[in-house]
C-alpha cells in the first residue's frame, strides 16, 4: 500500500470519521466540493437497480454506500489508501452489494476481468493518473454504451489556466490542518477532457462546472461520457 509519507495518507488520517462504526448512507450523491451543488446519482442513469458499478477512489465510501442503499446497485469501490478502506468497511462493510478494496486504480483495471455498466470517480483516480492510459483502461472494462462520470478540481479554481501538456502540474492538496503539500495532477479543461475521452473511444455527453455560491471561479469540473 501507499507509504505513510504520502499526502493522501495524511488526508486520510486528518479526515478520519468521528465514529468508526456503522453509519447510515448519505441521502444524496455528491460530485463537487459544496454539498447540494450540482446533480446527484441521476447522471449515472434513470434506473441503477442491479447495475454493476465501479468507483475509482472511494475515500470513506459515502457515495458507493448511497448507490447500494438508495438505488440497489452492485458497487465495487476501490481506494489507493488502505486506511480509507478500513474506515469505509467500519461504516458500510455489512452492506450486501458493496465490495470495498484497497488497490491502485491502474493495477486493478489491468488485472480484473470484470465488465461494468458504469464507472465513476469523484475527486478520485481520474486526474491523478496519466489520462490516456487510465481512460483507455476504463474503456476496456465498460460495456458498449456504458457510462463514465467523473469530477475533478476545476483548472481555473484559483484563477489559473488549464494544463495542456503531457506532464502533470504540481498543485497543492489542502489538508484540514492547513498544510498544502504539492500533488502531481493532470488539470485539463473541458475540451481537453473531451479530446482524451475521444482517444479512448468514448463520447462526451456533458461538461458541467460546479462551484460554491458567491465564489468567482468554479471549483469542480464534472464530465459524463459513454463508451462507443
Amino acid at each position: 500500500m501507499i507509504n505513510k509519507g504520502s499526502p493522501w495518507y495524511a488526508y486520510a488520517v486528518q479526515t478520519r470519521p468521528a465514529s468508526d462504526g456503522p453509519t447510515p448512507p448519505a441521502a444524496r450523491m455528491e460530485w463537487g466540493t459544496y454539498p447540494g451543488a450540482g446533480p446527484g446519482a441521476e447522471v449515472l442513469g434513470r434506473s441503477l437497480r442491479g447495475r454493476r458499478i465501479l468507483e475509482l477512489g472511494c475515500g470513506q465510501g459515502q457515495n458507493a454506500a448511497h448507490l447500494v442503499d438508495r438505488h440497489q446497485a452492485q458497487v465495487t469501490a476501490i481506494d489507493l489508501i488502505d486506511l480509507q478502506i478500513q474506515h469505509a468497511r467500519a461504516r458500510y462493510g455489512e452492506m450486501a452489494g458493496l465490495t470495498l478494496l484497497a488497490c491502485d486504480a491502474m493495477r486493478y483495471l489491468q488485472r480484473t476481468t470484470a465488465v461494468f455498466d458504469i464507472v465513476y470517480s469523484v475527486f478520485g483516480a481520474i486526474g491523478l493518473v496519466e489520462p490516456r492510459q487510465l481512460l483507455a483502461a476504463i474503456a476496456r472494462h465498460l460495456r458498449p454504451h456504458g457510462v463514465l462520470a467523473f469530477s475533478v478540481p476545476h483548472p481555473r479554481r484559483a484563477g489559473a489556466e488549464a494544463s495542456d501538456g503531457p506532464q502533470p502540474r504540481h498543485s497543492p492538496l489542502r489538508l484540514p490542518d492547513g498544510s498544502r503539500p504539492p500533488l502531481p495532477r493532470w488539470e485539463l479543461n473541458g475540451p481537453g477532457w473531451c479530446r482524451a475521452l475521444d482517444q479512448a473511444d468514448m463520447r462526451t455527453t456533458a461538461v458541467t462546472e460546479l462551484g460554491h455560491p458567491g465564489r468567482e471561479h468554479p471549483t469542480a469540473l464534472m464530465i459524463t461520457a459513454r463508451r462507443n
